[in-house]
């Protein structure tokens, strides 16, 4: 899908992600700032910043946060809850972020969430958080996952349909959906760009079928579609996204997984 494409779909539906719960209020923001440890010298800069809740979180904590986003109006709800949150060092600036329009090593930490999944090359994106970080300094990528195995056999065989299949009902609620990576390839992709992978984890998040579809827009027939998807799905799915109803509300699970690289460097945290 075209990166206009993609400005269409977020730039209609931005201001349901400013209220959006799993994205303003989830429990990676918090999470991502104990395990940095953010430093009050430190420039950040955070990629696809959508409505902003990654930088409003590690605003605090250092000298500077550039914002950045394809879709101009995300960034406008960026600028206006910053101000909002009192918060006059966070700086909004288009760019994509797979050519970022910055320096080479002028961030100390280069922070993505919620939002690779999005990307039509990660490998790029991560090439390019590489190239902008300074010596020692932090990726940090916050992002669905799907299951997945680097293993021969029937059950890896498994587990990669099921990522398969996690991915195609997410791409059929979101267009502009790319692809969820499994753990596994996220953490090649880190190894790959020379990064050392020095932490990840995993957390599960709610989800309601209603909520999920109504913020973008998901046509009636469509889903359906999605209902028939998630209630309906085969057993390795079913077991990853543990879907369940109560009288007319449906609910599930996604995992997001945090991944804290270091550049030029080998020691964990």
């Amino acid at each position: 899908m075209s990166k206009q494409k993609v400005q269409s779909i977020f730039g209609a539906s931005a201001d349901a992600y400013v209220t959006s719960k799993v994205h303003a209020k989830g429990a990676s923001l918090s999470r991502v700032v104990e395990l940095l440890d953010p430093q009050a010298d430190w420039r950040v800069l955070d990629v696809a910043t959508g409505a902003g809740h990654m930088a409003f979180s590690l605003a605090p904590h250092v000298q500077e946060v550039v914002a950045t986003d394809i879709t101009p109006e995300m960034l406008e709800r960026t600028a206006v809850g910053a101000q909002e949150h009192g918060l006059r060092n966070i700086i909004v600036e288009t760019a994509d972020a797979e050519n970022l329009p910055f320096p080479t090593a002028s961030f100390d930490v280069v922070a993505c969430r919620i939002a690779a999944h999005h990307f039509s090359d990660v490998g790029r994106f991560v090439a390019e958080a590489v190239r902008v970080l300074a010596p020692g300094g932090w990726l940090v990528v916050v992002d669905n996952v799907v299951p997945g195995s680097r293993l021969r056999g029937k059950k890896a065989d498994v587990q990669r349909e099921a990522g398969r299949y996690v991915n195609a009902f997410e791409k059929l609620r979101d267009p502009s959906h790319g692809r969820c990576l499994s753990l596994e390839e996220w953490a090649d992709q880190f190894r790959h760009a020379g990064l050392a992978l020095v932490h990840q984890e995993a957390l599960r998040k709610e989800m309601d079928f209603a909520s999920w579809t109504d913020r973008l827009h998901v046509a009636a027939d469509t889903r359906l579609r999605l209902q028939v998807m998630l209630l309906q799905a085969p057993t390795a799915v079913s077991e990853f996204l543990t879907p369940t109803q109560s009288g007319d509300r449906i609910t599930f699970y996604l995992t997001e997984a945090i991944l804290i690289g270091r550049l030029g460097t080998e020691e964990a945290r």
